[in-house]
């Protein structure tokens, strides 16, 4: 790689951080949102609106840091069969972020 791709590479990263931090400081407003509605006893189908509005974005956080690793962290500069066993490893953490944990009420 050379030193223009490398500062490219690194003003990619570096927009790419603040665009999920610019998220994720949405989210925390939001969730601050529906602490305000359960504190004034709103009508629990708005608050559940909200929440689903949340976990929505967090999801979408959830997917563009999973896009980040796949593209940066497992395929790039890696020999095509630790590519295929690390898409593999992504897979799996891609199953377990968007299956929902059960608890009993």
């Amino acid at each position: 790689m050379d030193a223009d791709t490398k500062q490219e590479t690194d003003a990619d990263l570096a927009q790419e951080v603040q665009g999920l931090l610019a998220r994720l400081r949405r989210i925390e407003g939001q969730i601050r949102g529906i602490h305000r509605m359960l504190e004034e006893d709103r009508v629990c189908e708005d608050i559940v609106t909200q929440l689903m509005a949340a976990r929505s974005s967090l999801d979408q956080v959830g997917v563009r840091l999973l896009e980040h690793h796949v593209d940066r962290c497992l395929c790039d500069d890696v020999a095509p069969e630790q590519a295929a066993r690390n898409m593999q490893q992504a897979l799996k953490m891609w199953m377990r972020m968007g299956a929902p944990t059960q608890h009993d009420a």
